[in-house]
């Protein structure tokens, strides 16, 4: 296990206002991209293997624009990367979008999950040959029979019930159904108490909820048990006690990197992310 206080920092000019344009297309375009980099960098046969595609899966209470800071990393390192949508509703439709994702790439994928991404990562890869590593960012590592809900309970910690903001709806077929967001006067300080104040306050405002029944949905199938897997584990995390992550990761004999740093940290951390997501391209792909 590898203890890190602070990452060190890149300044990367010029790609923030790109990178949200192209998150704005959606997987597909980026994905799109990505595979043209992999054909033409196979084609060149150049002595060398192409890099693998980087999937990225947001979790609750974010979106893809969450993980811009460590697409410009990867970006800048020679990676393709593919920021995918979440829709949030439950591991298995969600896994199941995730896997249409997956299977639009051409050539090795490095799956990277944050939060409940996690979740969904570790089903839609299961059986899937493409995929050569998981990496989880403060993330859940379910078994098959476990919710998200169980595993923040399994340890105290987590002040996340105290800032929730549910939503309860009407849906076409008469049934109700509750989403949850956070509030956003708590948001900076529940899930990025590291991230600047002003930029936490975007994050806020831009939140996508997630179905309450998505944390309840129990896992059934975990990736994890046959792919190797490296984890970020937050220390300072108010959203999934620090104490469950490490469980979960010892649990899945995952390569282990501590941070001292909130839920949000690839936001806080992109390169400590970025470092860990090509530690695992390196290690498993040949």
């Amino acid at each position: 296990m590898v203890s890190i206080r602070s990452g060190r920092k890149r300044v990367v000019t010029g790609v923030v206002s790109t990178l949200t344009a192209g998150l704005a297309l959606g997987a597909f375009a980026l994905s799109g991209a990505a595979n043209g980099a992999t054909e033409t960098a196979e084609a060149a046969g150049a002595g060398r293997h192409a890099k693998p595609t980087i999937v990225l899966e947001h979790g609750a209470f974010a979106d893809g624009s969450g993980w811009n800071g460590v697409i410009a990393e990867l970006r800048a390192d020679g990676y393709p990367v593919v920021a995918a949508a979440n829709p949030l509703r439950g591991p298995a439709s969600d896994s199941a979008a995730l896997r249409t994702v997956l299977d639009h790439i051409k050539g090795p994928e490095i799956v990277v999950g944050h939060s409940y991404g996690g979740d969904v990562i570790s089903e839609a890869a299961i059986n899937d040959p493409q995929v050569k590593a998981l990496v989880y960012v403060a993330a859940f590592l379910p078994a098959p029979g476990e919710s998200a809900l169980e595993l923040t309970n399994k340890y105290p910690g987590s002040t996340l019930p105290a800032a929730l903001d549910p939503v309860t709806y009407k849906q076409a077929d008469g049934t109700t159904a509750t989403d949850l967001y956070i509030q956003q006067g708590k948001f900076h300080d529940q899930f990025a108490a590291d991230v600047p104040a002003a930029q936490a306050a975007l994050m806020a405002a831009e939140q996508r909820p997630i179905a309450q029944a998505a944390l309840e949905e129990k896992a059934t199938s975990a990736a994890w048990k046959t792919k190797p897997s490296w984890d970020v584990v937050t220390t300072q995390d108010l959203n999934i006690p620090p104490a469950v992550q490490r469980f979960m990761a010892k649990r899945a004999h995952a390569h282990t990197t501590e941070v001292a740093a909130s839920h949000s940290v690839a936001v806080s951390h992109p390169r400590l992310v970025a470092d860990v997501i090509e530690r695992a391209a390196r290690a498993t792909v040949h």
